[in-house]
């Protein structure tokens, strides 16, 4: 939707000085993350669990980010496509110079570092050469009984050609010898996805990789021939698929049309092997996955980090955080003598919620669930983008409310990748409840997080509301830091009711009292709030957010900073500004906070002390989420919410535990003086709330 408000265009440097790459930035982050499996400091099997992360990220990147830039190679774009100046080729070249240092650095990791302190707190990663004769023996047995029968060599000859590498699926490459012809052979061997990557072995926590377990047993697979070699190697694949919505007839056909096609995909972004892979197994692989040089990825490691998940869930508290679940706000808590009652409490004012610091079984979901089972409650409307795959509280309770006759709408996003088919199956099982289940806006994804209840309190019909920054998740909620607010403040349930007509039914909503909405007001009304502090002498902007990547904002924050505005940024993820360059963006900071909890809250605070206005909601400041997406961020008004909120983000400022900077250069470490966390911060704060 075109904008109403003239865009600006920040004064010279020139490109590509005034825009960072958006993919290089990841990368950024993705190091911050691979930081934390550094830090010594942390407990062992959460260093275990962030180098799991790291390469899970990467998983994910390739698939989407990389294959986006080599689907633009291959219709032959040449020039630039992105606002930092570099062309698709160049990104990809410094894509996988910066890749192959993070590779190494996690290796080093891993091999120096991790797994030596595993080892020395009694649990043992081994390799096949290390295994006494009777560990093998039992191994044997193991493999005979549960992995042999499921296993399907495919071999590569002018009768079979060369078989389709699932995504992310990790292979042996097997050389064998026909002793009766002495012709060498090529077959791939691939390793189950759905047995325990780590082979417990008897006698303590002692594992295997169960592709070296296989390679050890090749025999029953080729009998009569000799085992030559064998080399693992993993294929990554675009998984970025769109749909074309506006010319679906049936979108939920449409979906898993595009789901099978993403487990086919056709092309391949990135082959890892292990350095012992010799050149003419590798050519070979790279021919037929036609894939460059620059494509494939040598590892001295073990390929597929992300099953280190597995080595997380032992049973071994001494190495793990120490357990916390959130705690329950004063206000929120039960009387003594009764039950909570959550419409009470929100007529009195309203409620701001933290996760993981605030539990979320205790706000959002008592919120959902008491209206679920409340006679007085008249409906329900709910957007959900991901939530839980198995057991989710929210779900259910959409379900009850349904049954007993409630009007219940939950709009879904179909289109939430890789959660496509989670929300599938949920959209059919809310369906035969009896829920009216939408699927949003024709070529908009739905992102905004809100909720709303309409209930008969007695003396009249009463909107009481969610809005909020994270997903209707109860998994995540304990992992993400998120903020929501609870309220029944007309204006705003006003708005959000609107909002929910604009999603399911024909709506030209343009015009809302306290919330923005992506893609019809929220460009604008952002880009007038940060002028506003342009044209102020004491102009004041703080924000914090998962990403910062759209040159129209990020022009508009350098002109409020050349006008005088103090602008502090934090900015967990990709970051495009620039801060610090002169002439350009002096005074603009930006700092990125990397820790236990997934930094996921965006917060956008303008205004000196005197004249604050603070706001929430769903939407980073990215192209997608202005323009493509429905979003909504929602005016905080209650004066004491709001000071909370400028404490968050106070207490972001001074962190100087898990804080980054970003400089014209690049990242470095905040130096720690006072040991100001955060995260431990909030957890201190929440257990007071929770005392009244």
């Amino acid at each position: 939707m075109a904008t109403l408000i003239e865009p600006v265009v920040a004064a010279p440097p020139p490109e590509p000085t005034r825009f960072a790459n958006r993919e290089l930035s990841w990368l950024d982050f993705n190091g911050r993350v691979l930081a934390l499996a550094e830090d010594l400091d942390r407990p062992l099997l959460e260093r275990v669990r962030f180098l799991a992360i790291f390469s899970s990220n990467l998983d994910e990147f390739f698939q989407i980010r990389v294959a986006g830039l080599k689907e633009q190679l291959s219709v032959g774009l040449t020039m630039p496509t992105s606002p930092d100046g570099l062309t698709p080729r160049e990104a990809l070249d410094a894509i996988s110079e910066r890749v192959r240092e993070l590779k190494t650095r996690q290796h080093q990791i891993w091999a120096k570092s991790v797994r030596p302190r595993l080892e020395a707190n009694g649990v043992h990663i081994l390799d096949w050469s290390e295994l006494s004769a009777s560990d093998k023996q039992h191994l044997r047995r193991k493999y005979e009984e549960r992995v042999h029968p499921i296993l399907t060599p495919l071999s590569v000859d002018p009768a079979h050609p060369f078989p389709y590498i699932s995504n992310l699926s990790l292979n042996l490459a097997v050389v064998v010898r026909d002793l009766e012809t002495d012709v060498r052979r090529f077959a791939r061997v691939k390793v189950p996805p759905n047995i325990a990557r780590f082979q417990r072995l008897p006698g303590g926590d002692r594992f295997i990789p169960l592709e070296q377990v296989i390679a050890a047993n090749l025999d029953t697979l080729f009998p009569g021939m000799e085992i030559e070699a064998v080399h693992p190697f993993r294929v990554t694949r675009d998984a970025d698929l769109e749909i074309e919505i506006d010319e679906a007839d049936d979108l939920l056909a449409a979906i898993q049309s595009i789901l099978r096609q993403r487990e086919r995909s056709p092309e391949a972004v990135r082959l890892e092997v292990h350095r012992s892979m010799p050149k003419p197994v590798r050519s070979l692989l790279e021919e037929e996955l036609k894939l460059e040089p620059v494509d494939v990825y040598v590892t001295k490691s073990m390929l597929g980090f992300s099953s280190l998940f597995e080595l997380v869930k032992l049973d071994r508290p001494d190495l793990l955080y120490p357990s916390w679940s959130g705690t329950t706000q004063a206000r929120l808590q039960p009387p003594a003598n009764g039950r909570e009652d959550i419409f009470a409490v929100l007529r009195d004012g309203d409620v701001l919620v933290q996760h993981p610091y605030d539990a979320f079984s205790t706000s959002v979901s008592m919120l959902i669930e008491q209206a679920a089972r409340d006679p007085n409650v008249l409906a329900i409307k709910q957007t959900l983008y991901r939530t839980s795959a198995t057991d989710s509280p929210i779900m259910r309770a959409l379900a009850r409310a349904a049954e007993a006759g409630k009007q219940t709408v939950a709009l879904i996003e179909l289109t939430a990748r890789f959660d496509e088919e989670t929300n599938i199956e949920w959209a059919r099982v809310l369906e035969e409840a009896g829920v009216h289940v939408v699927y949003g806006v024709v070529g908009l994804k739905t992102h905004a997080k809100c909720m709303l209840v309409v209930r008969d309190d007695g003396d009249g019909i009463r909107r009481y509301c969610h809005v909020g920054t994270g997903n209707y998740h109860a998994g995540t909620a304990e992992l993400y830091e998120d903020i929501g607010l609870l309220t029944a403040d007309p204006e705003i349930t006003a708005d959000v009711s609107d909002l929910f007509n604009y999603l399911t039914g024909y709506s030209h909503q343009t015009e809302y009292r306290r919330i923005l909405v992506a893609p019809v007001t929220m460009r604008d009304r952002l880009t007038e709030l940060i002028r506003d502090q342009a044209d102020a002498e004491d102009g004041r902007i703080v924000m914090k957010m998962n990403s910062l990547v759209d040159p129209g904002m990020i022009d508009e924050l350098y002109a409020a900073s050349q006008a005088g505005t103090q602008i502090d940024l934090i900015v967990r993820g990709i970051c495009c500004l620039r801060p610090g360059v002169p002439g350009l963006s002096e005074g603009i900071r930006v700092r990125s906070i990397v820790g236990r909890y997934l930094e996921h809250s965006r917060i956008y605070r303008f205004g000196s002390d005197d004249r604050m206005r603070v706001f929430i909601g769903s939407a980073d400041l990215m192209p997608r989420n202005l323009d493509h997406r429905v979003e909504c961020i929602t005016e905080i008004v209650d004066e004491g919410l709001k000071d909370r909120l400028d404490e968050i983000l106070r207490v972001n400022l001074e962190d100087d535990v898990l804080a980054w900077s970003l400089g014209p250069d690049g990242w470095s470490k905040v130096r720690t003086r006072d040991g100001v966390e955060s995260q431990l911060v909030f957890r201190r704060l929440a257990e007071g709330r929770a005392l009244g």
